[in-house]
């Protein structure tokens, strides 16, 4: 089997994320005291704080690579890591964790190969699990991009997930 690239294609797409990348850093017009707004529209758009986007702010806005770097890990809104499609949130308070948060985690664990802070390997969900979500009357509670799912059960986890193949 012989493998051949579009480099075209390929010189294509990485042109657009550089693009992307800097019309990003742009936008903040030499601001450092953007530096955490700047790093959630980064996030917002790559799902991640790619590392050499980091270098990149850092050299654009000449703010040190330690600061941009502290300031990407010190919030846990940030990650690194690069993060499935769909973000999956389980909380597991003690309400929610008395009324089954803990079988929902063991349950996505079994049926997509993750554990909390992991992704699957086609990039489709990335689960968390949370001490507390705050709404603890409607729990268990599964949080999947943003939008809040109570009451939550293993079957109606499925029906959930199903959804956003």
């Amino acid at each position: 089997m012989e493998l051949t690239l579009d480099f075209p294609r390929v010189k294509a797409i990485v042109e657009s994320y550089t693009e992307k990348v800097d019309s990003l850093i742009d936008s903040y017009a030499g601001n450092k005291e953007q530096l955490i707004s700047l790093l959630q529209d980064i996030q917002a758009e790559f799902n991640y704080l790619p590392q050499d986007v980091l270098v990149k702010i850092s050299q654009k806005l000449d703010i040190p690579l330690s600061q941009v770097f502290s300031v990407a890990t010190f919030f846990r809104a940030f990650t690194l890591k690069p993060r499935g499609r769909h973000l999956v949130t389980v909380c597991l308070g003690t309400a929610c964790h008395v009324k089954g948060g803990r079988r929902l985690v063991e349950k996505i664990e079994r049926d997509y190969g993750i554990k909390p802070g992991e992704t699957t390997k086609d990039m489709r969900f990335t689960l968390e699990a949370v001490n507390c979500l705050g709404c603890c009357a409607l729990g268990p509670v599964v949080v999947v991009d943003g939008k809040y799912e109570s009451k939550m059960n293993p079957d109606k986890l499925d029906r959930v997930l199903r959804g956003y193949k």
